[in-house]
Protein backbone atom coordinates (compact mmCIF):
# COMPACT_ATOMS: atom_id res chain seq x y z
CA UNK A 1 0.00 0.00 0.00
CA UNK A 2 1.31 3.46 -0.87
CA UNK A 3 2.17 5.88 1.90
CA UNK A 4 -0.66 8.16 3.06
CA UNK A 5 -0.80 11.91 2.81
CA UNK A 6 -0.75 13.40 6.31
CA UNK A 7 -2.66 16.58 7.14
CA UNK A 8 -1.49 18.29 10.32
CA UNK A 9 -4.49 20.02 11.88
CA UNK A 10 -8.21 19.37 11.51
CA UNK A 11 -9.17 22.98 11.03
CA UNK A 12 -11.31 24.05 8.09
CA UNK A 13 -8.32 24.34 5.74
CA UNK A 14 -7.01 20.90 6.66
CA UNK A 15 -10.41 19.23 6.34
CA UNK A 16 -11.00 20.96 3.00
CA UNK A 17 -7.66 19.68 1.70
CA UNK A 18 -8.46 16.19 2.96
CA UNK A 19 -11.81 16.20 1.14
CA UNK A 20 -10.25 17.28 -2.15
CA UNK A 21 -7.45 14.70 -1.83
CA UNK A 22 -9.77 11.85 -0.89
CA UNK A 23 -12.10 12.80 -3.75
CA UNK A 24 -9.10 12.23 -6.03
CA UNK A 25 -8.57 8.75 -4.61
CA UNK A 26 -5.78 9.52 -2.14
CA UNK A 27 -5.37 7.90 1.27
CA UNK A 28 -5.40 10.70 3.87
CA UNK A 29 -4.73 10.79 7.61
CA UNK A 30 -5.63 13.98 9.51
CA UNK A 31 -3.88 14.54 12.85
CA UNK A 32 -5.44 16.99 15.32
CA UNK A 33 -3.80 17.96 18.61
CA UNK A 34 -7.06 18.94 20.28
CA UNK A 35 -9.81 16.58 21.38
CA UNK A 36 -12.18 17.96 18.75
CA UNK A 37 -11.93 19.02 15.12
CA UNK A 38 -12.43 22.53 13.75
CA UNK A 39 -9.36 24.55 14.77
CA UNK A 40 -10.44 28.13 15.37
CA UNK A 41 -14.00 27.00 14.59
CA UNK A 42 -15.11 25.46 17.87
CA UNK A 43 -17.96 25.56 20.36
CA UNK A 44 -18.59 25.67 24.10
CA UNK A 45 -21.68 24.43 25.93
CA UNK A 46 -22.46 25.29 29.54
CA UNK A 47 -25.50 25.83 31.78
CA UNK A 48 -27.93 25.35 28.90
CA UNK A 49 -26.10 27.81 26.61
CA UNK A 50 -24.19 27.09 23.41
CA UNK A 51 -21.65 29.41 21.78
CA UNK A 52 -19.48 29.31 18.68
CA UNK A 53 -15.99 30.43 19.71
CA UNK A 54 -14.43 31.40 16.39
CA UNK A 55 -15.77 32.64 13.03
CA UNK A 56 -19.28 34.06 13.08
CA UNK A 57 -19.96 35.56 9.62
CA UNK A 58 -20.29 33.22 6.64
CA UNK A 59 -20.18 34.50 3.05
CA UNK A 60 -19.38 33.04 -0.40
CA UNK A 61 -21.82 30.15 -0.32
CA UNK A 62 -20.58 29.00 -3.74
CA UNK A 63 -17.25 27.94 -2.20
CA UNK A 64 -19.03 25.38 -0.02
CA UNK A 65 -21.26 24.26 -2.87
CA UNK A 66 -18.13 23.40 -4.85
CA UNK A 67 -16.48 21.51 -1.98
CA UNK A 68 -19.56 19.36 -1.51
CA UNK A 69 -19.88 18.76 -5.27
CA UNK A 70 -23.27 20.47 -5.50
CA UNK A 71 -24.70 18.44 -2.59
CA UNK A 72 -24.24 21.03 0.16
CA UNK A 73 -27.85 20.82 1.33
CA UNK A 74 -27.36 17.14 2.19
CA UNK A 75 -24.74 18.11 4.77
CA UNK A 76 -25.50 21.65 5.87
CA UNK A 77 -28.41 24.08 5.94
CA UNK A 78 -27.25 27.64 5.25
CA UNK A 79 -29.93 30.23 5.96
CA UNK A 80 -29.74 33.78 4.56
CA UNK A 81 -29.46 36.53 7.18
CA UNK A 82 -31.35 39.81 6.77
CA UNK A 83 -30.53 42.33 8.04
CA UNK A 84 -26.95 41.35 7.41
CA UNK A 85 -25.86 43.33 10.47
CA UNK A 86 -27.41 46.00 12.70
CA UNK A 87 -25.08 48.93 13.42
CA UNK A 88 -25.39 51.06 16.57
CA UNK A 89 -23.71 54.45 16.90
CA UNK A 90 -22.73 56.29 20.12
CA UNK A 91 -25.36 59.00 19.54
CA UNK A 92 -28.17 56.42 19.60
CA UNK A 93 -28.77 56.16 15.85
CA UNK A 94 -28.68 52.79 14.13
CA UNK A 95 -28.43 51.42 10.60
CA UNK A 96 -29.49 48.06 9.21
CA UNK A 97 -27.33 46.67 6.42
CA UNK A 98 -29.69 44.97 3.96
CA UNK A 99 -28.98 42.37 1.29
CA UNK A 100 -31.16 44.13 -1.31
CA UNK A 101 -29.12 47.00 -2.74
CA UNK A 102 -32.08 49.21 -3.60
CA UNK A 103 -33.63 48.74 -0.15
CA UNK A 104 -30.24 49.50 1.40
CA UNK A 105 -29.89 52.64 -0.71
CA UNK A 106 -33.28 53.80 0.60
CA UNK A 107 -32.09 53.05 4.14
CA UNK A 108 -29.05 55.24 3.55
CA UNK A 109 -31.14 58.01 1.98
CA UNK A 110 -33.14 58.20 5.20
CA UNK A 111 -30.08 57.71 7.41
CA UNK A 112 -27.92 60.29 5.60
CA UNK A 113 -29.11 61.84 2.34
CA UNK A 114 -29.75 61.15 -1.35
CA UNK A 115 -26.17 61.94 -2.33
CA UNK A 116 -24.78 59.31 0.02
CA UNK A 117 -27.41 56.80 -1.17
CA UNK A 118 -26.17 57.31 -4.72
CA UNK A 119 -22.59 57.21 -3.49
CA UNK A 120 -23.24 53.89 -1.77
CA UNK A 121 -24.56 52.34 -4.99
CA UNK A 122 -21.51 53.66 -6.84
CA UNK A 123 -19.30 52.18 -4.12
CA UNK A 124 -20.93 48.76 -4.58
CA UNK A 125 -20.25 48.93 -8.32
CA UNK A 126 -16.64 49.92 -7.57
CA UNK A 127 -16.20 47.01 -5.13
CA UNK A 128 -17.74 44.57 -7.62
CA UNK A 129 -15.32 45.78 -10.30
CA UNK A 130 -12.39 45.06 -7.98
CA UNK A 131 -13.79 41.59 -7.32
CA UNK A 132 -14.21 40.89 -11.04
CA UNK A 133 -10.61 41.91 -11.78
CA UNK A 134 -8.79 40.45 -8.79
CA UNK A 135 -10.80 37.30 -8.12
CA UNK A 136 -8.98 35.17 -10.65
CA UNK A 137 -5.57 36.42 -9.57
CA UNK A 138 -5.79 36.73 -5.79
CA UNK A 139 -8.70 34.56 -4.62
CA UNK A 140 -9.90 31.64 -6.73
CA UNK A 141 -6.72 30.23 -8.26
CA UNK A 142 -3.14 29.33 -7.37
CA UNK A 143 -1.10 31.92 -5.43
CA UNK A 144 -0.47 35.08 -7.45
CA UNK A 145 2.85 35.65 -9.18
CA UNK A 146 4.34 38.87 -10.45
CA UNK A 147 3.92 37.47 -13.98
CA UNK A 148 0.19 36.88 -13.54
CA UNK A 149 -0.28 40.28 -11.93
CA UNK A 150 1.68 41.88 -14.77
CA UNK A 151 -0.70 40.29 -17.28
CA UNK A 152 -3.61 42.28 -15.81
CA UNK A 153 -4.76 44.59 -18.64
CA UNK A 154 -3.46 48.11 -18.14
CA UNK A 155 -6.98 49.49 -18.41
CA UNK A 156 -7.97 47.45 -15.32
CA UNK A 157 -5.14 48.44 -12.98
CA UNK A 158 -6.62 51.80 -11.90
CA UNK A 159 -9.89 50.04 -11.01
CA UNK A 160 -8.01 47.75 -8.60
CA UNK A 161 -7.05 50.91 -6.69
CA UNK A 162 -3.78 49.68 -5.15
CA UNK A 163 -2.34 53.06 -4.13
CA UNK A 164 -5.08 54.54 -1.93
CA UNK A 165 -6.11 53.24 1.48
CA UNK A 166 -9.52 51.73 2.04
CA UNK A 167 -10.59 54.81 3.98
CA UNK A 168 -9.45 57.31 1.34
CA UNK A 169 -11.35 55.39 -1.34
CA UNK A 170 -14.50 55.22 0.81
CA UNK A 171 -14.32 58.98 1.38
CA UNK A 172 -14.55 59.52 -2.35
CA UNK A 173 -18.00 57.86 -2.38
CA UNK A 174 -19.78 58.92 0.83
CA UNK A 175 -19.45 61.97 3.05
CA UNK A 176 -21.26 60.79 6.19
CA UNK A 177 -18.68 59.88 8.88
CA UNK A 178 -21.02 57.12 10.06
CA UNK A 179 -21.22 55.56 6.61
CA UNK A 180 -17.46 55.79 6.27
CA UNK A 181 -17.16 53.93 9.55
CA UNK A 182 -19.65 51.31 8.36
CA UNK A 183 -17.79 50.65 5.09
CA UNK A 184 -14.35 50.84 6.72
CA UNK A 185 -15.32 48.08 9.10
CA UNK A 186 -14.75 45.44 6.42
CA UNK A 187 -10.98 45.84 6.93
CA UNK A 188 -11.41 43.93 10.18
CA UNK A 189 -12.46 40.83 8.22
CA UNK A 190 -8.75 40.35 7.47
CA UNK A 191 -7.54 41.82 10.76
CA UNK A 192 -6.46 45.12 9.21
CA UNK A 193 -7.01 48.86 9.64
CA UNK A 194 -9.06 50.76 7.02
CA UNK A 195 -6.64 53.66 7.49
CA UNK A 196 -3.63 51.53 6.46
CA UNK A 197 -4.94 48.68 4.29
CA UNK A 198 -4.94 49.15 0.49
CA UNK A 199 -8.20 50.21 -1.15
CA UNK A 200 -8.16 46.93 -3.09
CA UNK A 201 -9.54 45.29 0.06
CA UNK A 202 -12.83 47.10 -0.49
CA UNK A 203 -13.52 43.91 -2.44
CA UNK A 204 -14.62 42.44 0.91
CA UNK A 205 -17.64 44.73 0.91
CA UNK A 206 -18.81 43.25 -2.38
CA UNK A 207 -18.56 39.74 -0.96
CA UNK A 208 -20.88 40.59 1.93
CA UNK A 209 -23.08 43.48 0.84
CA UNK A 210 -23.80 42.07 -2.62
CA UNK A 211 -23.23 38.37 -2.05
CA UNK A 212 -25.07 38.08 1.25
CA UNK A 213 -24.46 36.55 4.68
CA UNK A 214 -25.44 33.03 5.73
CA UNK A 215 -25.93 31.33 9.07
CA UNK A 216 -25.68 27.55 9.39
CA UNK A 217 -28.60 25.90 11.14
CA UNK A 218 -27.17 24.56 14.38
CA UNK A 219 -24.44 27.22 14.58
CA UNK A 220 -21.14 27.89 12.84
CA UNK A 221 -19.62 24.71 14.24
CA UNK A 222 -22.07 22.78 12.07
CA UNK A 223 -19.75 23.65 9.17
CA UNK A 224 -16.83 21.83 10.77
CA UNK A 225 -19.04 18.82 11.52
CA UNK A 226 -20.25 18.79 7.90
CA UNK A 227 -16.64 18.86 6.66
CA UNK A 228 -15.78 15.99 9.02
CA UNK A 229 -18.73 13.92 7.86
CA UNK A 230 -17.89 14.39 4.19
CA UNK A 231 -14.20 13.62 4.75
CA UNK A 232 -14.93 10.42 6.66
CA UNK A 233 -17.44 9.29 4.03
CA UNK A 234 -14.60 9.57 1.52
CA UNK A 235 -12.37 7.40 3.68
CA UNK A 236 -10.31 10.07 5.44
CA UNK A 237 -8.97 8.91 8.81
CA UNK A 238 -9.20 11.67 11.44
CA UNK A 239 -7.26 11.19 14.66
CA UNK A 240 -7.91 13.68 17.45
CA UNK A 241 -5.68 14.06 20.50
CA UNK A 242 -2.63 13.46 18.26
CA UNK A 243 -0.17 16.32 18.52
CA UNK A 244 2.59 16.46 15.93
CA UNK A 245 5.95 17.22 17.46
CA UNK A 246 7.92 17.39 14.21
CA UNK A 247 7.51 17.17 10.46
CA UNK A 248 10.30 14.82 9.44
CA UNK A 249 12.62 15.84 6.60
CA UNK A 250 15.41 13.99 4.82
CA UNK A 251 17.45 15.39 1.92
CA UNK A 252 15.15 18.44 1.90
CA UNK A 253 12.06 16.27 1.38
CA UNK A 254 9.24 15.41 3.78
CA UNK A 255 9.24 11.80 4.96
CA UNK A 256 6.44 11.90 7.56
CA UNK A 257 5.75 13.18 11.06
CA UNK A 258 6.71 12.38 14.64
CA UNK A 259 4.04 12.62 17.34
CA UNK A 260 4.63 13.80 20.90
CA UNK A 261 4.37 10.21 22.13
CA UNK A 262 7.41 9.36 19.99
CA UNK A 263 5.56 7.38 17.34
CA UNK A 264 6.13 8.14 13.68
CA UNK A 265 3.91 8.11 10.61
CA UNK A 266 5.54 7.87 7.20
CA UNK A 267 3.92 10.00 4.50
CA UNK A 268 4.22 10.68 0.80
CA UNK A 269 3.47 14.36 1.51
CA UNK A 270 2.32 16.60 4.36
CA UNK A 271 -0.17 19.46 4.39
CA UNK A 272 0.22 21.69 7.43
CA UNK A 273 -3.00 23.38 8.52
CA UNK A 274 -0.97 25.38 11.02
CA UNK A 275 0.32 28.96 11.05
CA UNK A 276 3.14 28.90 8.48
CA UNK A 277 5.49 30.81 10.79
CA UNK A 278 4.82 28.28 13.55
CA UNK A 279 5.63 25.40 11.17
CA UNK A 280 9.03 26.87 10.35
CA UNK A 281 9.78 27.97 13.88
CA UNK A 282 8.64 24.86 15.78
CA UNK A 283 7.74 21.87 13.59
CA UNK A 284 10.54 21.61 11.02
CA UNK A 285 14.02 20.36 11.98
CA UNK A 286 16.35 23.32 12.39
CA UNK A 287 18.83 21.93 9.88
CA UNK A 288 16.16 21.62 7.17
CA UNK A 289 15.36 25.33 6.83
CA UNK A 290 17.42 28.48 6.80
CA UNK A 291 17.46 30.85 9.75
CA UNK A 292 16.80 33.64 7.26
CA UNK A 293 13.52 32.04 6.18
CA UNK A 294 12.41 31.61 9.79
CA UNK A 295 13.25 35.23 10.57
CA UNK A 296 11.42 36.40 7.45
CA UNK A 297 8.23 34.63 8.49
CA UNK A 298 8.34 35.54 12.17
CA UNK A 299 9.27 39.22 11.80
CA UNK A 300 6.35 40.40 9.65
CA UNK A 301 3.70 42.62 11.21
CA UNK A 302 0.85 40.40 12.42
CA UNK A 303 -2.86 40.99 11.93
CA UNK A 304 -4.92 41.94 14.92
CA UNK A 305 -6.08 39.43 17.50
CA UNK A 306 -9.34 39.37 19.42
CA UNK A 307 -10.77 39.51 22.94
CA UNK A 308 -13.90 37.39 23.35
CA UNK A 309 -16.59 37.12 25.99
CA UNK A 310 -19.13 34.29 25.80
CA UNK A 311 -22.07 35.45 27.88
CA UNK A 312 -25.23 33.64 28.88
CA UNK A 313 -27.64 36.54 29.38
CA UNK A 314 -30.92 36.47 31.30
CA UNK A 315 -33.64 38.25 29.37
CA UNK A 316 -34.16 38.92 25.68
CA UNK A 317 -33.43 41.96 23.52
CA UNK A 318 -35.82 42.20 20.55
CA UNK A 319 -33.97 45.23 19.17
CA UNK A 320 -30.81 43.15 18.70
CA UNK A 321 -30.48 40.86 15.68
CA UNK A 322 -28.20 37.93 14.81
CA UNK A 323 -25.20 40.20 14.02
CA UNK A 324 -24.75 43.53 15.86
CA UNK A 325 -22.03 46.17 15.88
CA UNK A 326 -21.65 48.92 18.49
CA UNK A 327 -19.27 51.48 17.02
CA UNK A 328 -16.67 53.45 18.96
CA UNK A 329 -16.66 57.25 19.10
CA UNK A 330 -13.24 57.63 17.44
CA UNK A 331 -12.63 54.86 14.91
CA UNK A 332 -9.15 55.98 13.84
CA UNK A 333 -7.94 56.18 17.45
CA UNK A 334 -9.22 52.63 17.96
CA UNK A 335 -7.01 51.29 15.16
CA UNK A 336 -4.07 53.40 16.32
CA UNK A 337 -4.41 51.73 19.72
CA UNK A 338 -4.25 48.30 18.08
CA UNK A 339 -1.57 48.78 15.43
CA UNK A 340 0.51 51.74 16.66
CA UNK A 341 0.31 51.70 20.46
CA UNK A 342 -0.17 47.93 20.76
CA UNK A 343 -2.88 48.10 23.41
CA UNK A 344 -6.55 47.04 23.45
CA UNK A 345 -8.74 50.02 22.51
CA UNK A 346 -9.96 52.09 25.43
CA UNK A 347 -13.17 52.77 23.47
CA UNK A 348 -13.59 49.62 21.36
CA UNK A 349 -16.06 48.78 18.66
CA UNK A 350 -18.00 45.79 19.99
CA UNK A 351 -19.43 42.99 17.87
CA UNK A 352 -22.18 40.76 19.30
CA UNK A 353 -23.45 37.62 17.59
CA UNK A 354 -26.55 35.98 19.08
CA UNK A 355 -27.14 32.61 17.46
CA UNK A 356 -30.17 31.97 19.70
CA UNK A 357 -31.95 34.50 17.47
CA UNK A 358 -31.85 31.77 14.81
CA UNK A 359 -31.51 28.57 16.88
CA UNK A 360 -33.71 28.88 19.96
CA UNK A 361 -32.10 25.89 21.67
CA UNK A 362 -28.76 27.72 21.95
CA UNK A 363 -30.03 29.41 25.13
CA UNK A 364 -32.55 28.55 27.86
CA UNK A 365 -36.07 29.95 27.56
CA UNK A 366 -36.06 33.70 28.13
CA UNK A 367 -32.26 33.99 27.69
CA UNK A 368 -29.73 34.78 24.95
CA UNK A 369 -26.22 33.56 24.12
CA UNK A 370 -23.95 36.51 23.38
CA UNK A 371 -20.66 36.10 21.52
CA UNK A 372 -18.90 39.40 22.21
CA UNK A 373 -15.78 40.23 20.19
CA UNK A 374 -13.42 43.20 20.40
CA UNK A 375 -10.42 43.62 18.08
CA UNK A 376 -7.16 43.56 20.03
CA UNK A 377 -3.46 43.77 19.21
CA UNK A 378 -1.39 40.68 18.59
CA UNK A 379 0.63 39.58 21.60
CA UNK A 380 3.78 41.45 22.55
CA UNK A 381 5.25 42.94 25.72
CA UNK A 382 3.22 46.17 25.59
CA UNK A 383 0.13 44.62 27.19
CA UNK A 384 -0.02 41.83 29.77
CA UNK A 385 -3.27 39.91 29.48
CA UNK A 386 -2.50 37.80 32.55
CA UNK A 387 -2.63 40.95 34.66
CA UNK A 388 -5.23 43.02 32.82
CA UNK A 389 -7.82 40.68 31.25
CA UNK A 390 -10.37 41.01 34.06
CA UNK A 391 -10.17 44.80 34.04
CA UNK A 392 -10.58 44.87 30.26
CA UNK A 393 -13.58 42.58 30.52
CA UNK A 394 -15.14 45.15 32.85
CA UNK A 395 -14.25 47.91 30.38
CA UNK A 396 -16.11 46.15 27.57
CA UNK A 397 -19.20 45.62 29.72
CA UNK A 398 -19.08 49.26 30.85
CA UNK A 399 -19.02 50.33 27.19
CA UNK A 400 -22.09 48.23 26.46
CA UNK A 401 -23.83 49.70 29.50
CA UNK A 402 -23.08 53.19 28.21
CA UNK A 403 -24.81 52.23 24.94
CA UNK A 404 -27.91 51.17 26.86
CA UNK A 405 -27.16 47.45 27.26
CA UNK A 406 -26.21 46.97 30.89
CA UNK A 407 -26.06 43.20 31.32
CA UNK A 408 -23.61 43.19 34.22
CA UNK A 409 -26.26 41.88 36.62
CA UNK A 410 -27.80 39.45 34.13
CA UNK A 411 -24.88 37.15 33.34
CA UNK A 412 -25.82 33.55 34.10
CA UNK A 413 -22.80 31.96 32.40
CA UNK A 414 -19.50 33.37 31.15
CA UNK A 415 -16.28 32.35 29.39
CA UNK A 416 -13.42 34.69 28.48
CA UNK A 417 -10.96 34.10 25.61
CA UNK A 418 -7.89 36.35 25.33
CA UNK A 419 -5.20 36.50 22.62
CA UNK A 420 -3.09 34.28 24.90
CA UNK A 421 -5.82 31.65 24.80
CA UNK A 422 -6.15 31.97 21.02
CA UNK A 423 -2.43 31.28 20.60
CA UNK A 424 -2.55 28.32 23.00
CA UNK A 425 -5.73 26.74 21.65
CA UNK A 426 -5.34 27.31 17.93
CA UNK A 427 -1.59 27.68 17.31
CA UNK A 428 -2.11 31.20 15.93
CA UNK A 429 1.29 32.81 16.42
CA UNK A 430 1.02 35.78 18.83
CA UNK A 431 -2.74 35.20 18.79
CA UNK A 432 -2.99 36.89 15.38
CA UNK A 433 -6.24 35.74 13.80
CA UNK A 434 -5.15 36.15 10.17
CA UNK A 435 -1.38 35.66 10.18
CA UNK A 436 0.53 38.49 8.50
CA UNK A 437 -1.06 41.93 8.49
CA UNK A 438 -2.93 43.13 5.40
CA UNK A 439 -2.01 46.74 6.13
CA UNK A 440 0.65 46.61 3.41
CA UNK A 441 -0.43 46.86 -0.24
CA UNK A 442 2.03 44.10 -1.21
CA UNK A 443 0.73 41.63 1.35
CA UNK A 444 -1.14 39.49 -1.18
CA UNK A 445 2.11 38.87 -3.06
CA UNK A 446 4.12 38.25 0.13
CA UNK A 447 1.68 35.82 1.73
CA UNK A 448 3.34 32.40 2.11
CA UNK A 449 2.77 30.10 -0.84
CA UNK A 450 0.70 26.93 -0.40
CA UNK A 451 3.72 24.91 -1.57
CA UNK A 452 6.85 25.14 0.60
CA UNK A 453 9.63 26.44 -1.56
CA UNK A 454 12.47 24.87 0.46
CA UNK A 455 11.03 21.50 1.61
CA UNK A 456 9.74 19.07 -1.00
CA UNK A 457 6.37 17.50 -0.27
CA UNK A 458 5.29 20.13 2.26
CA UNK A 459 2.17 22.22 1.62
CA UNK A 460 0.13 24.74 3.59
CA UNK A 461 -3.56 25.37 4.19
CA UNK A 462 -5.23 27.85 6.50
CA UNK A 463 -5.61 31.57 7.04
CA UNK A 464 -1.88 32.35 7.04
CA UNK A 465 -1.34 31.15 3.48
CA UNK A 466 -3.02 31.95 0.14
CA UNK A 467 -5.71 33.20 -0.33
CA UNK A 468 -6.13 34.44 3.27
CA UNK A 469 -8.37 34.39 6.31
CA UNK A 470 -12.09 33.82 6.73
CA UNK A 471 -13.97 30.53 6.44
CA UNK A 472 -14.52 30.58 2.64
CA UNK A 473 -10.94 31.69 1.95
CA UNK A 474 -9.50 29.04 4.26
CA UNK A 475 -11.70 26.46 2.52
CA UNK A 476 -10.19 27.60 -0.79
CA UNK A 477 -6.68 27.31 0.69
CA UNK A 478 -7.30 23.61 1.24
CA UNK A 479 -8.36 23.23 -2.37
CA UNK A 480 -5.23 25.00 -3.62
CA UNK A 481 -2.90 22.96 -1.38
CA UNK A 482 -4.52 19.71 -2.54
CA UNK A 483 -4.33 20.76 -6.20
CA UNK A 484 -0.62 21.59 -5.98
CA UNK A 485 0.12 18.36 -4.10
CA UNK A 486 -1.74 16.21 -6.63
CA UNK A 487 0.16 17.87 -9.48
CA UNK A 488 3.48 17.10 -7.76
CA UNK A 489 2.64 13.60 -6.52
CA UNK A 490 3.64 11.56 -9.62
CA UNK A 491 7.15 13.00 -9.50
CA UNK A 492 7.42 12.39 -5.77
CA UNK A 493 6.30 8.77 -6.06
CA UNK A 494 8.80 8.17 -8.87
CA UNK A 495 11.52 9.82 -6.82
Amino acid sequence: MSLPIVVVGAGIGGLSAAIWLASAGQRVIVLEANATIGGKMSEIRADGFRWDTGPSVITMRHVFEELFAGRLDEYLTLLPVDPLTRYFYPDGTRLDALANREAMAENIRQFADADDAAGYLAYLDYARRIHDITGGVFIYNDPPTLWRVARTPLRDIPAVDPLRTMDSAIRSFVKSPKLRQFLGRFATYVGASPYLAPATLNVIADVELSGGVWVPQGGIYAIALAFQRRAEELGVEIRTGCRVQQINVSDRNVTGVTLTDGSQIEASAVIANVDVATVYEKLLPRESVSARRVKQLTSVEPSCSGFILLLGIEGTHPELTHHNIFFSQDYQREFDDIFVRGIPPDDPTIYIAITSKTDKDHAPEGCENWFVLVNAPALDDRFDWSQNAAAYRDRVLDRLAAQGYDVRGKIRAEHMITPVDLERLTGARRGALYGASSNDRLNALRRPHNRARDVGGLYFAGGTTHPGGGVPMVTLSGKVAAKLLLADLPDRLQG
